[in-house]
């Protein structure tokens, strides 16, 4: 739960740079005021845009996409934009944390899978947040991520709305890498 925790703090920050900026849409070296903080698009790579913020004084950095097509079933279901973003926050000791704002509320107790081509991830559901289960199985999935053509995210609505979310891979490891950079 210490990963929702941490998490819910940066969040906000990543939600409200995403709406603020049209979604990965700024130049690079543009900011846009955020909760305080002053979140920037360090680059756009494809697919993928690089971000920090320092939200309360705590560096942030991370890759972030939007899915490229969108499903619901039933279809024509309303909700919010969905993203995935890798994290990194140095002061926490934290690298590559990988998670999906699905846009609606997760059914309770329900989990969301992650599949890039034949490798499937397993992924724990909060509110309107996804993570990967087994942490240990982040290295490998940022690793299929930056090998892979596309990934899906699959997850149920608290309505029982059946969702599936499909991101291009297409620029996220030179997005992952200019946060990482930013970030050392």
């Amino acid at each position: 739960m210490k990963a929702f925790w941490i998490i819910s703090r940066a969040l906000p920050v990543v939600l409200t740079v995403c709406l603020a900026t049209g979604a990965l849409a700024q130049k690079p070296g543009t900011t846009a005021a955020v909760g305080g903080s002053q979140p920037t698009l360090l680059g756009q790579f494809g697919d993928w845009g690089a971000y920090t913020a320092a939200p309360n004084g705590a560096k942030v950095c991370f890759a972030l996409g939007k899915p490229k097509t969108s499903q619901t079933n039933p279809p024509g279901r309303n909700r919010d934009p969905a993203y995935i973003f890798v994290s990194t926050r140095p002061s926490e000791n934290v690298r590559n944390e990988v998670s999906v704002i699905i846009g609606y509320p997760f059914k309770p107790s329900s989990d969301a899978t992650a599949e890039i081509g034949p490798a499937t991830f397993a992924m724990y559901t909060q509110n309107d947040g996804a993570w990967i289960k087994n942490v240990a199985e982040e290295t490998r999935m940022i690793e299929a991520m930056r090998k892979g053509a596309d990934l899906t995210v699959k997850g149920t609505s608290s309505r029982g709305t059946l969702s599936t979310d499909t991101y291009s891979l297409k620029g996220v490891t030179q997005a992952l890498e200019r946060a990482e950079q930013e970030c050392k």
